[in-house]
C-alpha cells in the first residue's frame, strides 16, 4: 500500500470470508483485511463475527488493513453452529431475498430442512422464494409430488418457481429476481446452486467443492459464503448446508414464523395456545382437516422438541 493511502479509513462490503481473512470491496478497490482484536471481544456468540454482506469500516496503514467496525445489519440468515450448541453461525447479512433451492430427488431435500430455513428467514425478515430444481425430471410420481409441494408452500404464502438449468426453464424468472438486488442462494449439497448461477452468467467463476487446502485447512473449510456481482446486484453463493439448527427463537414465538398457522392462531380458544394439546386449538383442527399440511405441523413439533432439549 502506497504512502498516500496510509492511515486510510474507508467503508465497504465484505464479499468473501475465510474466518480469519476477509475481502472487502470499497471505492478504492478490494482490500484483504483481518479483524481488529477488540472487535472479537464484544460478547458475540457467533463463530464468525464478520460475515459476507456486512458493511464494515476498514482502517488501513502501510502494512495492513483491519476491520474496526460493523455497520448495523438490517437482517441476516443464521443457524446453530452445531447440534445443541450455544453458538451460532451467520451465513450472510443484508439480504434482499433468499432463493432456497429444493430438489425432490438426486438428492431429495428433507421437508424439515425447508421448514427450518423458512422459519429463520421469517424470524430475521428475509423474504424467500423457493426454487424447485431439476424441473425437467419431474415426471410420473415426481410430477404428483411436485404439485403437492407447490400446493403446501403456496398455501403457506411462499412463491414457488420451477427451474431446469438443463432446459433453461425458469432461468429468466430467476434472473428478474436477481436484478439489482443482493440475493442469497442456499440449499443442500447437490441441488444445483452453482449450476443455476452459471446458467444466468456463464462468465462467473463460481466455486465448487471445498476451499483449496493450500489456503484454508481444517474441517470447516466449506462453511463460508462468497458474494459475486450479477445482474446489476450481487449473488451470495453458499456451500451446501446439511442441517439447519435454529437459535434464539423462543418456543412461544415459533408459531408466528409459520405463516399459515399464524393466520389461524387468533381463532384458538386460549391466547397462549401452544398448538400441541390444548382444546379448541384452531391450528391442530386445521391440521386434522388438511388445511395445514401435516409435514409443516410435524416440523413445528420437532422444532419445539429440539428447543426443549436445548434448554436442558
Amino acid at each position: 500500500m502506497s504512502q498516500e493511502n496510509s492511515d486510510m479509513r474507508v467503508e465497504g462490503v465484505v464479499i468473501s470470508s475465510t474466518g480469519s481473512w476477509y475481502e472487502v470491496a470499497t471505492e478504492r478497490g478490494t482490500l484483504d483485511c483481518r479483524i481488529r482484536g477488540k472487535l472479537r471481544l464484544k460478547g458475540i456468540r457467533s463463530t464468525n463475527p464478520v460475515v459476507v454482506g456486512d458493511r464494515v469500516v476498514v482502517e488501513c496503514d502501510q502494512q495492513s488493513s483491519s476491520i474496526v467496525e460493523i455497520v448495523p445489519r438490517r437482517n441476516y440468515v443464521i443457524r446453530r453452529a452445531s447440534n445443541l450448541s450455544k453458538e451460532s453461525h451467520i451465513i450472510a447479512a443484508n439480504i434482499d431475498r433468499a432463493l432456497l433451492i429444493v430438489t425432490l430427488h438426486g438428492p431429495a431435500t428433507p421437508r424439515e430442512f425447508v421448514d427450518r430455513f423458512l422459519v429463520t428467514c421469517e424470524a430475521y425478515k428475509v423474504p424467500v422464494t423457493i426454487v424447485l430444481g431439476k424441473a425437467d425430471t419431474l415426471v410420473g410420481e415426481l410430477a404428483t409430488e411436485a404439485e403437492e409441494f407447490e400446493a403446501i408452500y403456496g398455501d403457506a404464502g411462499y412463491e414457488v418457481l420451477r427451474l431446469s438449468s438443463t432446459t433453461g426453464d425458469g432461468v429468466e424468472a430467476i434472473r428478474s429476481i436477481l436484478r439489482g438486488r443482493t440475493t442469497l442462494v442456499a440449499g443442500n449439497s447437490g441441488v444445483g446452486k452453482s449450476t443455476l448461477v452459471r446458467a444466468i452468467d456463464p462468465t462467473l467463476d463460481i466455486r465448487t467443492g471445498e476451499i483449496s487446502e493450500s489456503h484454508h485447512k481444517g474441517k470447516h473449510t466449506t462453511t463460508f459464503s462468497t458474494m459475486y456481482p450479477i445482474e446489476g446486484g450481487y449473488i451470495i453463493d453458499t456451500p451446501g448446508i446439511k442441517g439447519f439448527g435454529l437459535i434464539d427463537i423462543e418456543s412461544r414465538e415459533l408459531c408466528r414464523y409459520f405463516p399459515e398457522m399464524m393466520r389461524l392462531a387468533p381463532d384458538c380458544r386460549f391466547y397462549n395456545c401452544t398448538h400441541t394439546h390444548e382444546p379448541g386449538c384452531a391450528v391442530s383442527e386445521a391440521v386434522k382437516e388438511g388445511v395445514v399440511a401435516w409435514s409443516r405441523y410435524e416440523s413445528y413439533l420437532k422444532i419445539l422438541d429440539e428447543d426443549d432439549k436445548y434448554r436442558k
